[in-house]
């Protein structure tokens, strides 16, 4: 069955009135979308983040009267008329598997030499494309092929595929790790975990425990189902707690803001025992000083990756 799709541009106004109206209008579904490619960057534990600005979609029945719903949008109060009537597009969207259909141009991709992150039902290829973008396994210098680790995870509410920039960068960190200093980690730290990608991968690369903290509802639900999904759920705990449980820690990662990071420095360097690694994500690279400076008292840390316009902080806590 065809349904009527109704957008509206919002610009920067707060989208939450029109949402709340579309869905007392009849609205099946109503979606906030990016209205000008502003990327919406890992948020700080428990942020709910939106692009500056918004379009707003609502799906209505193929019979719903579009021009009454207009009308009654134009009519409540704190909503703009002069927009909806300028700003609103409709079009007919036939019907589909929707909740599979944002899965198209989500494919298998690897981080540095073993790791893959992969799609439900989907499995590396040999496609060559470089790391990060669905190439094939490495092969080592004695033309041997590493054994591909796979952490199999769909996108979701939670933040965190390994699609953006700060998260391949983490992922491709704990790659390196895989078979030496990850591999002796009796425990690894997620602080600020969105999807819990970066706790299972660890887990899937050798570390014996992980702890993925976050203070989202929804961030401790996709974590928890993710890690059933990939098995590790027994050596994994997902906490609300910001000191996660007084948990230490031989690796941390924090793949949050800059801002955030600076504030945690203290809290977060208590969660890491003496030699042990930090790695620190979601800065820009002009940020990197302000950021390694406040964890300096503790670590020996330092600018070690960069993608893009973003910045890596690796490094070890002093004894």
């Amino acid at each position: 069955m065809p349904f009527l799709q109704l957008t509206i541009d919002l610009g920067a106004r707060k989208p939450e009135p029109y949402e709340e109206a579309l869905f007392a209008l009849g609205a099946l579904s109503v979606t906030l979308l990016d209205a000008a490619d502003d990327p919406v960057l890992e948020p700080a534990p428990g942020a709910m983040p939106l692009w500056p600005t918004v379009v707003v979609s609502a799906v209505f029945p193929a019979d719903a009267d579009i021009a009454g719903v207009r009308t009654a949008l134009g009519a409540t109060p704190g909503l703009d008329p002069l927009l909806i009537a300028e700003k609103s597009h409709l079009e007919a969207v036939a019907d589909r598997a929707w909740e599979r259909e944002w899965l198209k141009d989500f494919r298998p991709m690897r981080f540095g030499r073993r790791l893959w992150v992969c799609p439900g039902g989907q499995r590396p290829s040999a496609d060559p494309r470089p790391p990060g973008e669905g190439s094939a396994p490495a092969s080592a210098d004695d033309g041997t092929t590493d054994a591909p680790v796979l952490v199999e995870l769909d996108p979701g509410l939670a933040f965190g595929t390994g699609t953006h920039a700060t998260t391949a960068l983490c992922l491709e960190w704990l790659d390196s790790g895989a078979g030496s200093w990850l591999a002796d980690a009796a425990g690894v730290i997620d602080y600020g975990c969105g999807s819990g990608i970066l706790a299972i991968a660890a887990l899937k690369l050798g570390a014996r425990h992980a702890v993925a903290m976050d203070i989202d509802p929804q961030a401790l639900l996709a974590t928890r189902e993710n890690a059933v999904r990939n098995h590790v759920a027994d050596r994994l705990q997902v906490t609300d707690e910001r000191d996660c449980g007084g948990t230490v820690a031989d690796v941390l990662i924090a793949n949050i803001l800059a801002g955030p990071l600076v504030e945690l420095a203290p809290a977060l360097a208590q969660r890491v025992r003496p030699a042990g690694r930090i790695a620190l994500c979601g800065l820009l690279l002009e940020q990197a000083d302000a950021v390694t400076a406040a964890y300096r008292p503790w670590f020996d840390i330092d600018l070690t990756g960069a993608r893009e316009d973003w910045g890596l902080l690796t490094g070890r806590r002093r004894d």
